[in-house]
């Protein structure tokens, strides 16, 4: 249900206006565990104890497929994690374990990293949000220290903000929008407009606190219009689609004459589908409002003319990213975490649990999910000598055709050229089925192989356990140069719930995946 209306005096009654001094001394260090052995290396790796250094700075060299390619950052353990391009297309990224930025340029393929003189020793922070402006600066959060830093690429100087915080404050993703800075703050339940032109230590911020108590506030975006979206949910308890009129309620603020409050509404409020729990990205993609949830293995579309949401699943992650070697993972998900789009208006996103970038088609519907080669062993249920595990690929950014990405855990940069020709393509026989509960009937697409390939897998995903996929094919199985076509059942439950759902069939080799959508109707 939408709710619309909130009393402007009501909600932006506690809009204020907060001055910090920028001067403020860092003081947070990150704690040792007791009875821990640590080997000093001169290096970020002795921030921690030797039994961790496997497990956050990295696991093996940098690798490559056919679509990925990864770059070793020269120093060791720096965690890296927002990660931003110019506009020559240098790549710049903020490593969490120094508190320094680093560039990489494409062309020569070298590394340059940027001391901070102004970073504490042995200082950590998982700097989530980064952006580029148009005069050279780099502005990025920092959650250890309620920061927003200002990195001028002309002088390479540093520069630190205090950042406004009351209580449990976490400035997360950064978006500098023409002569505003925006931030979600993702515990302290705001959204933080700055303007970056004043240049005093006391910079004055705008907060737009959000209608949900208690909540966290996620990832957000502005559409053509300069309205803003974002996202206010509890954990695992959902949450609501936040939309903010910004012009408007500006030019009423400086067209008031003192007497009254303007009566219109700057705000609505749609509430989120039960299925999508904790909408971290969101992007906007041809009017489209796109959320990537990071508890199950899916994305969600919102409609505004229509307020409707609707779910896109991923592929399962694959076996390589998750071990299992224990047994206890009954259903891997894939966790979409961020979300853009693209100059083309393709959505971009990052599946952490699955260890790959995808890029989704919203006109054709196709799903791409380049796996990355690094796996660290740590964080999965992996045997042991095994390829197996996460690089922990929080972050990416969008120049061209490339996607270039971070490992947290692996200390690699690395990027996606989805340039390169794919190695088969998916027809689908139809994209729309209808099905009455308890129906069930068949539909086939075709696998055309682009070159010989072996241990191809079926990738059949539905949203919902009243719908089921199967096929008669066995799989792994090997194309070579004719078209495979795969005849896939669809099958509504008696009690499957009336409504629309995309269910995706295609098929994956170890590298990528390959898939397309179907639209299933079942009717009342």
């Amino acid at each position: 249900m939408k709710k619309k209306g909130i009393i402007l005096a009501a909600f932006f009654g506690t809009i204020m206006l907060s001055s910090l001094g920028a001067s403020v001394f860092l003081q947070n260090t990150p704690r040792q565990s007791e009875n821990t052995e640590v080997t000093s290396t001169g290096t970020p790796a002795d921030n921690f104890p030797d039994a961790q250094r496997i497990k956050f700075c990295g696991s093996g060299d940098a690798k490559s497929t056919p679509f990925v390619k990864e770059y070793r950052i020269p120093t060791e353990c720096t965690n890296p994690l927002a990660i931003v391009a110019d506009y020559d297309g240098n790549v710049w990224f903020a490593q969490t374990n120094t508190g320094k930025l680093a560039k990489f340029d494409p062309t020569a393929e070298s590394f340059t990293e940027f001391d901070n003189k102004l970073w504490p020793k042995n200082g950590r922070s998982m700097i989530w949000g980064i952006d580029y402006s148009p005069d050279g600066s780099l502005w990025y959060t920092d959650e250890s220290y309620d920061s927003v830093w200002r990195f001028s690429t002309q002088d390479q100087k540093y520069q630190r903000i205090a950042y406004p915080s009351e209580g449990d404050s976490l400035p997360q993703k950064l978006k500098v929008d023409g002569s505003q800075i925006v931030i979600n703050d993702f515990t302290g339940n705001k959204i933080t407009f700055l303007d970056p032109t004043q240049t005093n230590d006391n910079l004055r911020y705008l907060n737009l606190p959000s209608p949900v108590n208690g909540s966290v506030t996620g990832a957000f975006a502005i559409d053509n219009d300069k309205n803003l979206w974002y996202t206010n949910w509890l954990f695992q308890q959902g949450g609501v689609l936040v939309k903010f009129d910004q012009e408007g309620y500006r030019n009423s603020i400086a067209n008031v004459n003192g007497e009254s409050l303007p009566s219109i509404d700057y705000i609505q409020v749609f509430q989120l589908p039960f299925e999508l729990l904790t909408p971290n990205g969101m992007a906007i993609s041809d009017g489209m409002i796109w959320l990537a949830d990071t508890s199950s293995s899916a994305i969600f579309s919102f409609d505004p003319s229509t307020q409707q949401f609707t779910q896109y699943i991923t592929s399962d992650p694959k076996l390589s990213t998750y071990g299992n070697s224990t047994g206890v993972i009954k259903s891997p998900i894939s966790r979409p975490y961020w979300i853009e789009s693209n100059s083309d208006g393709n959505l971009v996103f990052n599946e952490q649990t699955a260890n790959s970038i995808a890029v989704l088609n919203p006109k054709s519907e196709s799903l791409v999910e380049y796996l990355i080669p690094s796996k660290n062993p740590s964080w999965s249920d992996c045997d042991v000598d095994s390829n197996c595990g996460l690089a922990q690929i929080f972050d990416f950014t969008i120049h061209g055709d490339k996607v270039w990405f971070t490992e947290w855990v692996e200390n690699n940069i690395g990027v996606v050229d989805t340039s390169v020709a794919l190695p088969f393509g998916i027809e689908l026989d139809s994209k729309d089925i209808s099905l009455s509960p308890g129906e069930s009937k068949n539909l086939s697409f075709t696998i055309s192989p682009q070159q010989d390939l072996s241990d191809v897998s079926l990738i059949l995903s539905d949203p919902h356990d009243f719908l089921n996929l199967s096929s008669s094919v066995s799989v792994p199985f090997q194309l070579n140069s004719g078209a495979k076509p795969v005849d896939v059942t669809i099958s509504a439950s008696d009690d499957a719930i009336p409504g629309k759902y995309k269910v995706l069939l295609g098929a994956q080799i170890e590298d990528v995946s390959i898939s397309k959508f179907v639209t299933v109707t079942i009717l009342p």
